[in-house]
């Protein structure tokens, strides 16, 4: 009974990636890409990339060990300082904010 609970656990599972990856793909969106931005840099923006926005290079640059933390403190710095999206948008252009 424990062997055909966890199958059929198993199989719903399955059912729901495999969906959720069909939907995504449909928007032109999601995927692996989808998932690094997600996983790596956060859900807004995993979100934010699947909307359309770009990854901008200042979250590239974190995954580079030591060189990261300079830009964790660069970017703690500039939202200690107030900085919104909006300054971002207009400083780097829309495609990423």
């Amino acid at each position: 009974m424990k062997k055909t609970l966890i199958l059929l656990m198993a199989v719903m599972m399955s059912f729901s990636v495999f969906t959720q990856n069909a939907v995504a793909a449909e928007k032109g969106r999601g995927g692996a890409m989808g998932f690094i931005a997600g996983c790596c840099f956060g859900i807004r923006s995993g979100a934010a990339y699947n909307d359309g926005k770009e990854v901008h290079w200042r979250e590239w640059v974190m995954l580079v060990p030591f060189v990261g933390f300079v830009f964790a403190v660069i970017n703690g710095v500039d939202g200690y300082q107030g900085v919104t999206t909006a300054d971002l948008a207009e400083q780097y252009g829309s495609t990423y904010y």
